[in-house]
């Protein structure tokens, strides 16, 4: 009998619709904070927690089914004594990265931060007991990078998180919570985190997905962030169009409208600014035996598509439990930020297209200005398709003038053979101010 009430009472609870925040107008410091989203381009994603301490991803508890009297055991095991906040954000900048969006909590509900809201955080239940968040904070303000706090809806560990989700179904919590409950708790630390950190760039929000039917009362959630911190972007990774009161909108593992991961299938493109993210290996929390990595060819070329898909590309590190950041990462890091130092002009401030993505590779624009990404090309004369003006000039970034044609049927460009970059050989094209 219990049973089928409890299944009654998660059917009722599918069936309660989420709100946003209806009619929502920005600010002017939100759409000031909009633009300077666009413009950057390059952020760094940290994926870190207690789970690091067991090397298999940030999912382990749930993949392991890991009970929680057993997970709380881990705290004590987090002794991150390396963690080092200005050798983290000096890399990012090293990378060319702007901006840096880091795990405040993740599903198994564990804070990364200060919170007195609850002792299940790094200050209280671990040997380091300090508060990391603070510390980077702290950094990126004095190296000019922003800050952006990445936020679990979903929490394997909060009793209250009742009807459970799709997930967390063997963390041995009561079979009994106050939905209500929960959602003020996740509130009251969304508070701690936007009133105690400084300038906040934003809160990136996952686990949506988890209870999509449930009362999230994401009109109280937003209006909470948009009032302590108007400027703050607000992005869910709910794999859906946006909902109103969000200021941005996010791609996990998947360009805008690629719809190559299968939880993105019912996504749809909508008119706010884009991010994708993607992992550097092939976990998002430190996995050690994981040694998929992705080539620094493979990720310069991302950083671009995601350009010229008009999105951002938030390159993920998940530290090991030491607070170091495995070298593997490092090394990929300072050769993107090499590239970047050198062609960086062809994918900051820009958006994307004018041409849509060929065989041949992608395009970036500038105001009148035309960045060509030519990943490979076979011949050395490149057909464009009719741009909306006139071709004024040709050059490589950086270098020599590049012969054109700029005929009805298209641009030609003849690249010189010794000036190809296997990476990524970029041609400026300088427009008419005048539509064709």
């Amino acid at each position: 009998m219990k049973r089928v009430l409890l299944a009654c009472v998660i059917a009722v609870a599918c069936l309660v619709p989420a709100r946003a925040q209806t009619g929502y107008k920005p600010t002017p410091e939100n759409l000031a904070a909009r633009e300077w989203f666009q413009d950057a381009r390059f952020g760094m994603f940290v994926h870190w927690g207690v789970y690091s301490v067991l090397g298999d991803g940030e999912w382990v508890m749930n993949n392991k089914k890991i009970p929680i009297a057993d997970y709380e055991k881990l705290p004590a095991l987090f002794n991150h004594a390396e963690f080092d906040a200005k050798e983290w954000v000096t890399l990012a900048k090293a990378a060319g990265m702007k901006y840096i969006t880091i795990t405040s909590k993740h599903h198994d509900g564990f804070a990364m931060f200060d919170s007195k809201v609850s002792d299940y955080n790094i200050v209280a239940r671990t040997p380091y007991k300090k508060d990391v968040l603070k510390a980077l904070a702290e950094e990126c303000r004095r190296q000019g990078l922003k800050l952006f706090f990445y936020h679990s809806q979903l929490d394997w560990h909060h009793p209250d998180y009742f009807p459970r989700g799709r997930t967390g179904q063997d963390a041995g919590r009561p079979d009994n919570g106050t939905w209500q409950r929960y959602l003020d708790y996740m509130n009251a630390q969304l508070r701690e985190l936007l009133t105690n950190y400084g300038d906040v760039a934003g809160i990136w929000f996952d686990g949506w997905w988890d209870k999509p039917g449930a009362d999230w009362q994401l009109d109280k959630t937003y209006a909470l962030i948009h009032e302590l911190q108007p400027q703050a972007l607000i992005g869910s990774n709910h794999h859906r169009r946006p909902n109103p009161g969000e200021d941005f909108q996010m791609f996990e593992k998947d360009l805008p409208g690629g719809r190559t991961a299968e939880f993105n299938q019912d996504s749809e493109i909508g008119d706010l600014p884009l991010e994708t993210c993607e992992t550097m290996n092939g976990a998002w929390g430190f996995n050690i035996t994981d040694r998929r990595y992705k080539s620094t060819r493979d990720l310069i070329r991302y950083v671009v598509r995601a350009a010229a898909s008009n999105a951002n590309f938030l390159l993920n590190v998940g530290p090991m439990p030491n607070g170091k950041i495995q070298p593997e990462f490092v090394t990929r890091l300072h050769e993107v930020g090499d590239w970047m130092s050198k062609n960086g002009e062809s994918i900051y401030g820009t958006r994307g297209g004018p041409i849509a993505p060929h065989a041949w590779g992608v395009t970036t624009r500038k105001g009148n200005r035309v960045y060509v990404h030519v990943f490979d090309s076979p011949d050395p004369s490149l057909l464009l398709p009719p741009l909306p003006s006139a071709v004024r000039s040709a050059r490589l970034l950086g270098g020599r003038a590049v012969p054109f044609k700029d005929r009805d049927f298209g641009v030609v460009l003849t690249l010189p053979r010794e000036a190809i970059d296997p990476i990524d050989t970029v041609v400026v094209l300088e427009l008419d101010s005048k539509a064709r």
